[in-house]
């Protein structure tokens, strides 16, 4: 592979709804370019992008793959990202890290909700973006019905370029808007367009001229004075419009009949923005908390973002980047600005799929790799040593799908924690946490799939197997009155005894307050040198409530009287009066079962507003508020946490696939009598089956 200036490189992302056929663009741009002989496919497991057996067995992507292409002394790193919903991490990390993205659609099913997602993730990035309408060639697909479904979603700025030739199986090229010539099969060669087409291209013609025109205000006021634009103003507008966002041109094709694709690599190279063009990058100096722009020069300061992670067994970790500003070279010495950590840069590679193709340089604004860095993680930035910079990290959602992990063998036990940490190192939306209320490990991802492809990677990669249910939820305990108490331990049995004699107050504190100790003896009443037992008692006793054996939290204990005996009192005979006392006084001060609620905000398109709110109202929910965005209605709510660890998957089958959901923790909320009771009896069952259990043994 050659090494390329920021002119000559194009960073194109391929995004879309899942199956539209972005993995088959991949390999047609492979093909096209002669860095593959032949057209591998998705579904026999050939394609260079689909490489980890997750994605083979699935026959889906699950990683965003780097193709890089050579053409016409132009590169073009093509990332090939995931389609499915569950895998939005990996499309937000490379929306990231390139210029202009192609929005893969397919021609049969139109706009979907894949499409919908992308679309949004670039305008927040104000990404430039074409459109791709593939798969012309399969039976039923329509492009004029999808087109109207493109512009019917996302305005007019959507104008086609081009116009297919032939409809299903017939279909064979396609004509260019501008230039009116035709493109047919795999040649790159132009003819004359069929006459046929010729009222079409016409109408075409006209649309993509006044959105073209819109971009340049000499060139709308040509348009507006009634002059047509010539062929080369409009190729100027065109550009002009797709960098500024103003435009989304529409292509037309079939990756696996590879119709088409040779005007795709043409279109990259003449219209999207190199590195160079693309809007200047800002990184802050944490040495001056100053922002600073990076300029595109190999000259300038390192500034190299790191997008993705993939652990690897044997290689051991592979960390992706993309140079912003200056180079890196393969054995020089880089900082990562997070804590100052220098790290050493072996062999620099340009990743293809899985193969590894070794490069002595990167410079800024190309895309590779570098093996077994030792600190160094995604969203970290890499840098010169004398100077700083730390580029801005990816936004991921937080995950909604959780579940609660159980080694299946010993060996898996000792193995588990260090392969859970490269796992999570690799995929930024996963997170394992360990709930110390309910003593389980859990793993959250964006939903059943996602989670289902961590512990399968797991096994095959680190050998560690791993057992899956659905987690207990962490319920609290609280007091609703105050009351008070006596604690008062006392045992004679021969020799020294012991006792320990406690008077204690117990107050509701507000929610969110946890625990508190203070005292009120006056005269001596419990020497002070036995206080910190009680708390000490009191704080061990806390952590097994009285109604079903959960944290009792918010809730203060005063220790106001008591008695000592000079001789028998100890340390051990005041923490068990503490004890006595709670187990006394926390029945009668109204105990209530606490659980955790979620501030929820559902995404969902209008025809499936009724069914959502509904549904939330079946959950406890309490609707906060609902908004509209274009298409998209959004409804903003609290629910118990017990409603909705399964939410992700009611909502996808109630909206068809289409509605999507954030949640995060708000607070914790008393329980519903009925509800409680049926917990508290549960948690009842299962200590006795346990104390029986130790019986036992």
């Amino acid at each position: 592979m050659n090494e390329y200036k920021a002119e000559q490189i194009r960073n194109i992302v391929l995004v879309g709804h899942s199956s539209s056929g972005k993995t088959s663009l991949a390999e047609a741009l492979l093909f096209n370019t002669g860095a593959v002989t032949r057209l591998g496919k998705v579904d026999d497991n050939t394609s260079i992008s689909d490489f980890d057996p997750e994605e083979q067995r699935r026959k889906i992507s699950i990683n965003t793959s780097l193709i890089p292409c050579e053409w016409n002394g132009y590169k073009i790193n093509v990332l090939d990202t995931p389609g499915y919903v569950d895998f939005v991490g990996e499309v937000k990390s490379a929306l990231r890290v390139a210029d202009c993205a192609i929005v893969v659609v397919d021609a049969v099913s139109g706009v979907e909700v894949g499409t919908e997602l992308v679309w949004q993730y670039a305008e927040e990035l104000k990404l430039p973006r074409l459109i791709l309408i593939n798969k012309l060639d399969r039976e039923n697909a329509d492009y004029d019905r999808v087109l109207a479904q493109l512009r019917e979603r996302f305005g007019k700025m959507v104008v086609s370029l081009q116009i297919p030739i032939g409809k299903e199986t017939s279909f064979k090229g396609e004509v260019n808007v501008v230039n009116r010539k035709a493109f047919l099969g795999h040649e790159a060669g132009e003819s004359a367009g069929p006459g046929d087409l010729t009222a079409r291209l016409e109408e075409e013609r006209g649309k993509l001229m006044e959105v073209a025109a819109e971009s340049d205000d000499k060139l709308i006021e040509k348009f507006l004075g009634g002059e047509e634009l010539t062929d080369d103003e409009m190729r100027a507008g065109l550009k002009a419009g797709l960098r500024a966002g103003t435009l989304a041109p529409v292509l037309c094709g079939s990756a696996t009949q590879n119709v088409g694709i040779p005007y795709i690599l043409k279109f990259i190279a003449d219209y999207a923005p190199s590195p160079a063009e693309a809007p200047v990058a800002t990184a802050q100096n944490p040495a001056t908390r100053q922002e600073e722009k990076l300029a595109v020069k190999e000259g300038g300061s390192l500034a190299a973002f790191v997008f993705k992670t993939m652990a690897d067994p044997f290689v051991g970790k592979l960390t992706y980047f993309r140079v912003y500003a200056g180079a890196l070279e393969s054995d020089s010495r880089v900082v990562n600005s997070r804590d100052g950590h220098e790290e050493r840069i072996g062999q620099l590679y340009v990743m293809r799929g899985k193969e590894q193709l070794p490069i002595k340089k990167l410079s800024a604004g190309d895309i590779g790799a570098v093996a077994k860095l030792q600190e160094t993680a995604t969203g970290d930035t890499l840098c010169d040593k004398g100077h700083p910079l730390v580029l801005p990290k990816v936004a991921y959602p937080n995950p909604v799908y959780s579940v609660a992990l159980m080694p299946k063998t010993k060996t898996d036990l000792d193995k588990m924690g260090a392969a859970l940490q490269r796992l999570v190192e690799e995929d930024p939306t996963l997170r394992v946490y360990r709930e110390h209320d309910t003593n389980e490990t859990i793993m959250s991802g964006m939903g059943e799939s996602h989670v289902d492809v961590a512990v399968r990677r797991l096994k095959q990669k680190f050998g560690v197997e791993l057992l899956t249910g659905v987690p207990k939820l962490p319920y609290k305990e609280t007091i609703t009155k105050v009351t008070q108490v006596q604690g008062r331990h006392k045992k004679q049995t021969g020799g020294r005894g012991q006792f320990g004699d406690t008077w204690i107050r117990f107050e509701p504190l507000p929610r969110g307050a946890g625990f508190e100790f203070a005292e009120e003896v006056f005269g001596g009443a419990v020497p002070h040198s036995f206080i910190p037992a009680v708390e000490k008692g009191m704080r061990e006793i806390i952590t097994k409530g009285v109604l079903a054996g959960y944290p009792t939290v918010d809730f203060r204990a005063v220790l106001y009287d008591g008695s000592y005996h000079p001789v028998d009192s100890s340390e051990i005979a005041f923490k068990l009066a503490a004890h006595k006392a709670f187990k006394a006084g926390i029945p009668q001060a109204g105990p209530v079962l606490l659980e955790p609620i979620m501030n929820v905000t559902v995404t969902v398109p209008d025809q499936f507003m009724g069914d959502v709110l509904g549904d939330l109202n079946t959950k406890r929910a309490r609707v906060q508020g609902m908004d509209q965005k274009g298409v998209w209605s959004i409804v903003t709510a609290q629910a118990p946490l017990a409603e909705m660890q399964r939410y992700a998957t009611d909502l996808r089958s109630m909206t068809q696939g289409r509605g999507y959901f954030t949640m995060e923790f708000s607070h914790y909320d008393t329980v519903p009598s009925h509800i409680a009771t049926q917990i508290i009896e549960k948690a009842r069952k299962e200590r006795a089956g346990e104390e029986a259990e130790e019986e036992e043994e």
